[in-house]
């Protein structure tokens, strides 16, 4: 069996398309536009680029798109204020904190500043209560990928039995919520996992997100599973010269050739769940402007 790849990139594009029209129709019939904020503190290379996109993204989709970079220097209770002045900004529905903050700032202090109904990253404590609960709540954008992914791909996932490896706040928890709420059957691991193999093989949904390359070797995969691989690691290119010379090459959490052989659909890397994220940011904020306005929110 060679698996089918589940095309993240094509599927986020499609939903920034209908995303657009969406804010098109909500500032035609409402008067509202949509509003993202993201704050980028210090100069971390990675985050800079990914901060620009998603604003880049933002601004295409038609939103109201604001970025606000700090120095590095910047103190916690600055960093505070700032997202105390966009929670308090009626044009602004949407606050994201980028991740990681410099050392000396608290995330979790930060987080916990924000707005809950403008949490568009899905990590306030609320809204992680909220999604435990079963109540409308702003959920972690890669979950919300992932799982726009399976339904897609799936249909009804009521009854499968889904592992989720990987345990952390933005993506492993959620994920299981998420899952859980689709009515699978759910079982949470992790690297210290005994015997971490077997309960992968059990699986009819695979999620991996542990950030270790290539950890999900093929023989851990269930026939006809279907397997999301939400790593992103960068290791020496496989061209001997490319390597020495200090060339990388873009691999997951799971050995992508060898999974592709029993499983019935896996997702690439890169091209698989990575551009559902930034999609799924703008998707969040078009939920919270909604929510925010009373407004009916789109099914998207």
């Amino acid at each position: 069996m060679t698996a089918t790849l589940i095309d993240g990139k094509a599927f986020a594009a499609n939903l920034r398309e209908r995303l657009a029209g969406e804010v098109a129709k909500m500032q035609a019939e409402h008067g509202v536009t949509p509003g993202l904020a993201v704050v980028l503190v210090g100069d971390d290379a990675a985050s800079a680029v990914y901060v620009r996109n998603k604003g880049e993204q933002a601004t295409a989709a038609g939103m109201h798109s604001v970025t606000h970079r700090l120095p590095a220097e910047t103190n916690e209770a600055d960093l505070i204020a700032l997202v105390q002045t966009l929670n308090a900004d009626p044009a602004i529905h949407g606050i994201l904190v980028q991740l990681p903050l410099p050392k000396g700032l608290n995330p979790d202090r930060v987080i916990a500043a924000i707005d809950p109904d403008k949490d568009v990253d899905g990590l306030h404590v609320i809204n992680a209560g909220r999604l435990s609960a079963g109540l409308p709540a702003l959920t972690s954008c890669t979950p919300v990928g992932c799982m726009l992914l399976l339904k897609d791909r799936l249909g009804d996932l009521s009854g499968m039995r889904a592992v989720m490896v990987g345990r952390s706040n933005l993506m492993g928890k959620p994920m299981a919520q998420l899952l859980l709420a689709a009515n699978c059957t759910v079982t949470i691991a992790h690297s210290r996992s005994k015997d971490l193999s077997s309960i992968c093989r059990e699986a009819d949904i695979l999620v991996v997100a542990v950030g270790q390359p290539e950890m999900v070797r093929g023989d851990w995969i269930k026939p006809g599973a279907v397997v999301l691989d939400v790593g992103m690691n960068r290791v020496p290119s496989k061209d001997p010269v490319k390597a020495a010379a200090g060339g990388t090459r873009l691999v997951g959490d799971v050995a992508f050739e060898e999974a592709a052989q029993g499983a019935s659909a896996i997702t690439p890397v890169p091209g698989g769940v990575g551009p559902m994220t930034i999609a799924c940011l703008l998707r969040n904020t078009l939920e919270a402007c909604a929510r925010l306005h009373g407004l009916p929110t789109p099914v998207l």
